[in-house]
């Protein structure tokens, strides 16, 4: 079957943006910035993000658009049969990513509704805890919003590259960043806003430490969707004359641009209200509704808060499904249709476990982690890292050749060329290692 590609270079740009902007850019980065030395984190995390991001995203681009084919594909066609099992990594993470993500994204669809009806407008946070606990332990609600945000996504899916995925990017991510500025402009205006925003970009050069160079590596490769197939997947829609480094460029850019106003969203509004800035996925569910509750006009703040949250989700959550599809599409010579029904189905099944280890099985636990801790806690600190590791000797020492001849054709000139091999061939390495050592 012909292999689908991008209508436009806009529209590849903001899908792949949209892949990496998620719930975690909203509650992780802002927190991660401020506690770890804030202008001197968001420094450091730019700078890996344009040196070794750089390079692995180029790569496994340029291994997108030379195989034409998905991230299992891609790998066999390039490396040779002792390949093929690295891209199967990437699939199996989107796959198990997406299965407990999309519970946390039927969550922000609760929460809208939750925002329309006023019920999680009070400033007491013992309520609100309880509301949030309650809610994500019953047996049954957040399966019914789980399944409601799985069929979002694969609605999107459904549509195809150019109909589904390219038309919801450019119609969300404009929206998510117009959401932003909104929520933004009003928490500024709010009295002790300015020592929110003081601590989250004052450079604190004495906190940059070992701990904080890995915490901000981790977010860096993280946020940027490497080592999962979703680039090799998106890369392969691309057609030969878009640009990959201008590319890749301007999806690092909107990708940063995205957690530093998550920072000036949150912070700014928290501190305003004496809340704790530190306080994780809590921050989304639980802080930030009493922050609203104390504001003028606070339940319009909310819905639009939650929508955002919603936006930011879906725009990940199609990227992880359509990786899957993509290569159930190729490898079993399924229709489209088919391929994303069976992924859906399966992606819903095995959220459901994950959904009621927060509740009523909360007592099975491997390793003492529940079901839904376990996939988080196996894809983002063992098999993320392991495929980035493979991917970086994948590309830098097993295929150069071909990655070169992908960017060269675009006139990129030697000395980068050589910046780039050697990033992928020797810094990557390490330092991924690095992260997966400290992470087990």
């Amino acid at each position: 079957m012909s292999r689908s590609q991008w209508g436009s270079r806009l529209g590849f740009i903001l899908a792949a943006a949209g892949s990496a902007i998620g719930l975690g850019a909203i509650w992780k980065f802002p927190y991660v910035a401020a506690t770890n030395g804030g202008g001197a984190f968001l420094f450091i995390y730019l700078l890996i993000c344009l040196s070794v991001g750089l390079a692995l995203m180029l790569g496994e681009m340029a291994l997108g658009r030379a195989a034409n084919s998905n991230a299992v594909g891609s790998f066999r066609q390039l490396g040779g049969r002792a390949w093929p099992w690295v891209g199967f990594t990437g699939v199996l993470v989107c796959f198990l990513i997406y299965s407990f993500y999309s519970v946390v994204g039927g969550w922000t669809i609760a929460y809208i509704g939750k925002s329309l009806g006023g019920s999680i407008l009070t400033s007491d946070a013992k309520v609100l805890g309880d509301t949030f606990n309650d809610f994500i332990t019953d047996p049954v609600q957040p399966l019914i919003y789980h399944g409601l945000f799985a069929g979002l996504t694969l609605a999107v899916v459904l549509g195809g590259v150019q109909k589904g995925i390219e038309n919801l990017s450019k119609f969300l991510m404009p929206a998510l960043f117009v959401l932003m500025l909104v929520l933004i402009v009003r928490g500024l205006t709010l009295p002790g806003a300015m020592d929110g925003l003081l601590y989250f970009l004052t450079p604190d050069f004495g906190k940059v430490t070992g701990n904080m160079l890995v915490d901000a590596m981790g977010l860096a490769f993280f946020s940027l969707s490497l080592g999962m197939g979703v680039m090799i997947t998106y890369g392969s829609y691309v057609g030969r004359d878009t640009p990959l480094l201008g590319s890749s460029l301007w999806v690092i850019a909107l990708t940063v641009m995205t957690c530093f106003l998550a920072g000036l969203m949150v912070l700014p509004a928290v501190f305003a209200f004496g809340f704790d800035p530190s306080a994780g996925p809590g921050l989304t569910f639980i802080t930030m509704p009493a922050v609203f509750a104390q504001m003028a006009g606070g339940q319009l703040f909310a819905v639009l808060f939650f929508c955002l949250l919603l936006v930011a989700a879906l725009t990940s959550s199609v990227s992880l499904l359509e990786v899957v599809v993509s290569a159930v599409m190729d490898e079993f010579k399924l229709p489209r249709r088919r391929a994303a029904l069976l992924v859906s189905a399966g992606v819903f099944l095995l959220g459901i476990p994950a959904s009621l280890s927060l509740g009523i099985w909360s007592e099975y636990t491997v390793f003492g982690k529940g079901f839904f801790d376990l996939l988080d806690y196996v894809t983002s600190n063992v098999l993320m890292p392991v495929g980035e590791v493979l991917l970086a000797i994948f590309v830098g020492w097993r295929v150069w050749p071909v990655v070169q001849g992908q960017l060269a054709a675009a006139g990129h000139t030697p000395v980068w060329l050589r910046a780039m091999r050697g990033f992928c061939r020797y810094v990557a390495p390490v330092l991924i290692l690095g992260i997966l050592v400290h992470n087990l």
